[in-house]
């Protein structure tokens, strides 16, 4: 007790405030917004001051754990990496970041715990990460929302064509993790009673219905079922990130062999303006002045310019 009242003296000669310790306490940490049997929702705020980048100029990356379905975010604050578990909120695993070859061993004790790197829309988990200032704290907002129990349900009554066992469902799954299941098995329907099915799944997941009739795929275009349901895939995920994705999102994203091997030259190009506008957003905004000067001596961005003088001028008005 004695140790603790010494702390937090010397904590508050510093400075501080009490409501400091609660901020720092409520950092760094996963918690449950909601919990149902469909969807799982998670929230942390992690501080993004210190942080370095980890590959390719990414501050963060996913992994998955197959095993234990965890799906968790990697982090690099000073001599270490740090994952944290979303699907076992409790879950920390450090490792120090001072060895040899860092990053490579970093994966090697990740992959003998089971994990890997991953997309988490191709395992049914949607992701949100966004700037924030949480009580005057330098933060990533991350929200994580599992859905693999609802996109599982889904999947099983697409592939049955029995719509049963989603028709009481009132949680809303979210397309973009359904979609081209969805289209190979509507692609692929041939009776009435299999496509009256598909009309109430679509009703539910709010696609357009499938049409009234439809006849047997000729040979040809069952062998190219598959290659459409890739293509249609791929659309899907070129919108989400051309519309919705956040910079950093969108940034690892165009660092991966997926990206340059799906998308088209052109496709490749937009995204990139995408996130350089993105980017540059993030630098107005956000941006140190240290880090502003850096990024004008690079492109000499008139914009850049006009928010360094802006910055200095403050400067010199709250001597």
């Amino acid at each position: 007790m004695q140790k603790i009242l010494i702390f937090l003296f010397i904590f508050l000669l510093s400075g501080c405030s009490i409501d400091g310790l609660v901020v720092w306490g409520e950092l760094n940490k996963v918690h449950i917004v909601k919990s149902t049997s469909y969807v799982k929702h998670y929230r942390a705020y992690f501080q993004r001051t210190h942080l370095h980048t980890i590959s390719h100029g990414k501050k963060y990356l996913y992994f998955y754990n197959k095993r234990t379905k965890d799906l968790a975010i990697l982090l690099h604050p000073d001599g270490k990496y740090v994952l944290y578990s979303f699907s076992h909120p409790n879950l920390t695993i450090k490792i120090r970041s001072n060895h040899k070859h860092g990053y490579y061993h970093m994966l090697k004790v990740l992959k003998r715990k089971g994990y890997r790197v991953a997309n988490p829309h191709t395992l049914g988990y949607t992701t949100h990460i966004a700037l924030r200032k949480y009580k005057k704290v330098k933060t990533y907002l991350v929200e994580v929302k599992d859905y693999q129990h609802l996109q599982s349900l889904y999947r099983k009554a697409i592939k049955s064509y029995d719509a049963t066992g989603v028709k009481k469902i009132r949680t809303q799954l979210p397309k973009v993790l359904i979609n081209t299941y969805y289209q190979k098995y509507k692609a692929q329907a041939t009776t009435e009673e299999q496509l009256k099915q598909l009309e109430i799944i679509a009703s539910k997941l709010k696609m357009d219905s499938p049409p009234a009739e439809q006849e047997a795929l000729p040979q040809e275009e069952e062998e190219s079922t598959a290659e459409n349901d890739r293509e249609e895939r791929d659309k899907d995920m070129y919108r989400y990130y051309m519309n919705d994705a956040s910079s950093y999102e969108l940034n690892n994203y165009l660092s991966t062999a997926e990206a340059r091997s799906i998308l088209t030259h052109n496709q490749y190009t937009l995204l990139k303006k995408r996130n350089s506008k993105l980017q540059e957003q993030k630098l107005l905004h956000e941006g140190s002045l240290e880090e502003l000067i850096t990024a004008y001596k690079k492109d000499n961005n008139p914009r850049y310019k006009t928010k360094i003088m802006q910055r200095i001028k403050e400067i010199q008005q709250n001597k």
